[in-house]
């Protein structure tokens, strides 16, 4: 299949105002000879960064995006941090720069305070981040990316793309123990959260289609806020507002010998109001539309690793294909609960799931898998990760969910890469072994299952199956030798619960103890011993009453804005395989 099938033309990215294609002439979407490598976790992925800006010198470029940045995150064992890492890149002689989402109000839960110091400590050091807060009313900037590029050479040039933001929580690896910089999300997860993610090391020419994406961004005339409270805060903290300009943008790196992969870098970005950006005045809607044209051509199997999956609009873009295709499976991993755990909010984020789970479980009834993660200690594991991968041909991995302020209202990067030799394939062959999109969910698979990459099944159907029996044979195991402990968990969480509801001051103490002893009971359960291998547990649709889904969906609006709305545009359609 040309991969022209699997990629946006310039004319179905319809932004005519982006500079990303113009490298090519316009004439495609999409880079070769790219190599792609996924890293899974936080851990390995710190440890990478931190080594490669440690080695970059006079002339180099360091550019960053983020969605939140915590100055004192530790990359690796040594216990160099973020901001130490950037600080000292600046006294090589690198070129810093960095993007960070200003975030709503401090008082809300967001994190505004500590991007601002993060981007002091650079700008004092000499080199320049800035608070970004060109986005929709109550979005958000969600890119996460890295750019290292080397002057004089380019070979070692290196995007880094995904779901994994420069932050407490996130430093997390195979083990699943969770950061010991931990950020406090619902109870049930523990003091420490273990967490579940991936991003892409990408060497080649679309190393400079990430670059363009920070450029457009970086240089956009609108100003980084037009709220007059946010300006004068700015002036008050002598908080630099005024980009300074970039060096001329060098050519593309060479592509990397042997490599097969193709990439496409899309994008997300609203029609923001008064001024709109420049690079995007109308918005950009390439991932929705992206992820729509792959998954009309979806055969087999589709596996899907989400943090949220929501909404009727989502899961009609699933269901349309498992009607259409009565020989796919899909397979779909998610948190086993909210990262949230206040009453109002959990519900309301379970109702935007089932919202989106019912019509794909209608259409696929049991061609379709929903799976959650849990560590060996028994506690469920936050899936944070953003993949899809489409019969091990098409994979897209970036910071976008399957959502609709994904899809249409906050800022998003995605990666999505076709092995070229799939160009030389029928329908019914089997992916290249060694191309990413089969080494990707053969590392994700192995990791839930227990087992070793290469005993992963490649087949769908046989995969199907596995995965099933693996999380049936662990939960059978907790019904039969971890009941007790499993009812004790669900009394402590419903105890942090009710201690949440007093003295404020000892909100955080009383919650950490409680998770202890959660986490606590976990380990004796875990002690029983016959434990079966893997990390998967069945995820049921949400159990909600009649009442709670009807003023749950009321907040959906607020929680998942639609950016299409009041616009020639219309979000079902985009997002509908044909």
């Amino acid at each position: 299949m040309p991969l022209a099938d699997w990629f946006l033309s310039p004319e179905e990215r319809e932004n005519a105002h982006t500079v990303i294609d113009r490298v090519r002439g316009g004439e495609r979407t999409w880079s070769t000879g790219n190599d792609v490598r996924p890293i899974v976790h936080g851990r390995p992925y710190f440890a990478e960064l931190a080594d490669r800006i440690s080695e970059m010198g006079s002339g180099d470029r360091v550019y960053f995006v983020d969605w939140r940045g915590d100055p004192d995150q530790r990359l690796n064992d040594r216990g160099d941090t973020l901001v130490d890492v950037l600080v000292a890149a600046l006294g090589r002689g690198v070129d810093v720069r960095g993007l960070l989402w200003r975030s709503h109000w401090r008082k809300l839960g967001f994190h505004s305070e500590r991007v601002f110091q993060l981007s002091d400590a650079i700008n004092n050091a000499g080199g320049q981040a800035l608070r970004d807060m060109r986005v929709r009313t109550m979005g958000a900037h969600h890119q996460k990316f890295v750019v290292l590029r080397h002057h004089g050479e380019p070979t070692r040039d290196i995007a880094y793309v995904g779901g994994i933001d420069l932050c407490h929580s996130r430093r997390d690896d195979d083990q699943h123990l969770g950061d010991e910089q931990a950020l406090s999300v619902a109870a049930e997860y523990g003091p420490r959260p273990a967490w579940h993610d991936v991003q892409v090391a990408i060497s080649g020419p679309a190393v400079h289609d990430v670059e363009t994406t920070f450029r457009e961004r970086w240089g956009d005339s609108t100003p980084l806020t037009l709220n007059p409270g946010r300006r004068f805060s700015s002036w008050l903290q002598a908080e630099e507002q005024s980009p300074d300009p970039l060096g001329e943008q060098w050519p593309p790196p060479p592509s990397v010998n042997g490599a097969h992969d193709a990439v496409q870098v899309a994008r997300t970005y609203p029609a923001i109001q008064p001024v709109g950006y420049d690079f995007a005045p109308d918005g950009e809607r390439s991932i929705v539309r992206g992820n729509a044209k792959a998954m009309s051509h979806a055969r087999h199997l589709v596996y899907v690793e989400d943090q949220y999956l929501w909404g009727a609009d989502v899961g009609e873009h699933f269901a349309t294909v498992l009607r259409d295709r009565p020989g796919l499976r899909l397979v779909i991993v998610l948190p086993a609960l909210p990262d949230v755990d206040g009453t109002i909010e959990r519900t309301a984020q379970l109702a935007a799931r089932w919202m989106a789970m019912q019509p794909i479980l209608e259409a696929g009834g049991d061609r379709v898998a929903v799976f959650s993660l849990t560590n060996e200690a028994g506690l469920p594991v936050y899936v944070h990760s953003k993949v899809c991968i489409i019969d091990d041909r098409w994979a897209s991995v970036g910071s976008d969910n399957f959502n609709r302020r994904s899809w249409t209202s906050d800022s998003e990067i995605a990666c999505f890469v076709v092995d070229d030799r799939v160009e030389a394939l029928g329908p019914d062959d089997p992916a290249p072994a060694d191309g990413f999109p089969l080494r990707l969910r053969r590392t994700l698979c192995a990791e839930h299952l227990g087992i070793a990459p290469e005993d992963v099944p490649d087949d769908p159907d046989e995969l199907f199956e596995v995965l099933g029996a693996s999380a049936d044979r662990l939960d059978e195991w907790y019904r039969t030798h971890a009941d007790e402990r499993a009812r004790g968990l669900r009394r402590v969480a419903e105890r942090i619960q009710s201690r949440r509801r007093y003295l404020p001051h000892a909100r955080r103490s009383a919650r950490n103890r409680m998770a202890d002893r959660a986490a606590a009971l976990q380990d004796v359960a875990a002690a029983t011993g016959g434990r079966p291998p893997g990390r998967l547990r069945r995820l049921a649709a949400p159990d909600l009453s009649t009442a709670q889904r009807l003023w749950a969906n009321r907040l959906y609006g607020a929680m998942d804005p639609d950016g299409t709305v009041l616009r020639d545009e219309d979000l079902s359609e985009q997002s509908r395989p044909d």
